[in-house]
């Protein structure tokens, strides 16, 4: 009995510490883009943030997150997402343009 405890909090041990060494490869990444217009913003804000992601060599995981505030005169809108190592990184012009 004493063996099967020791084996079962052995496993236990190795799934966490494997849990947490595929949690320290993973950030979360936040990209901004700023309009005139909310959709516009919105639209700036997606898609620096999927070219930064595409830069750095790093694979999305889960929802795209994203809140705007309106400013006096533009919108400025943030677009947050998990991201992990395992892509290739690209070569990009900026947040803007990817290759």
């Amino acid at each position: 009995m004493q063996v099967f405890k020791f084996g079962l909090m052995a496993t236990a041990m190795v799934c966490a510490l494997s849990a947490t060494a595929q949690a320290a490869d993973c950030t979360r990444v936040t990209a901004l883009g700023e309009n005139f217009t909310q959709d516009s913003a919105v639209l700036f804000s997606q898609n620096a943030l999927k070219n930064t992601l595409a830069g750095k060599g790093l694979v999305g995981k889960g929802p795209v997150r994203t809140n705007c505030k309106s400013g006096s005169t533009m919108i400025s809108c943030y677009s947050s997402q998990m991201a992990c190592k395992g892509g290739t990184p690209k070569t990009c012009l900026g947040p803007w343009l990817c290759l």
